[in-house]
């Protein structure tokens, strides 16, 4: 993996654009035997959270997302270090804010490619929305 260390520890969560939540959540669910962790509907958006393996990542379908491609979230142990370290790479981040877990911050590789890192802060949170069906 090249010289520099990666400032990633896990591959979290893969946010994934969805046209219509709810029948990829069946899809997932039926023809593919995932395990549906939760399925919200808030504030005009729906988000699904599906488990296809053991560990992660949580696969999080969702109808807020524009664009095709999902968003790779990856937990990082301090949020402030990692993006200091990726800053001084060069890289340009886009936004900063909240999601359940703790801050994150979103960017785009030149390719395009969608990734995000957060600091889990409220470990809770998973808890919080598990087993919640709204749809």
């Amino acid at each position: 993996m090249g010289d520099a260390e990666v400032p990633f520890h896990q591959l979290d969560f893969l946010y994934i654009p969805s046209r219509d939540v709810a029948s990829d959540l069946a899809y997932f669910r039926d023809v593919l035997g995932g395990q549906v962790v939760f399925a919200i509907e808030a504030m005009g958006t729906r988000v699904a959270a599906i488990e296809v393996t053991a560990g992660p990542p949580l696969l999080l379908l969702t109808d807020h997302l524009e664009g095709e491609r999902p968003i790779l979230v990856y937990r990082v142990p301090d949020l402030p270090s990692a993006l200091a370290d990726l800053d001084s790479r060069g890289w340009k981040r886009e936004h900063t804010f909240e999601i359940p877990h703790g801050p994150c911050c979103s960017f785009r590789t030149p390719g395009g490619h969608r990734l995000a890192l957060y600091q889990l802060t409220r470990p809770e949170a998973a808890a919080h929305f598990a087993g919640r069906r709204d749809f």
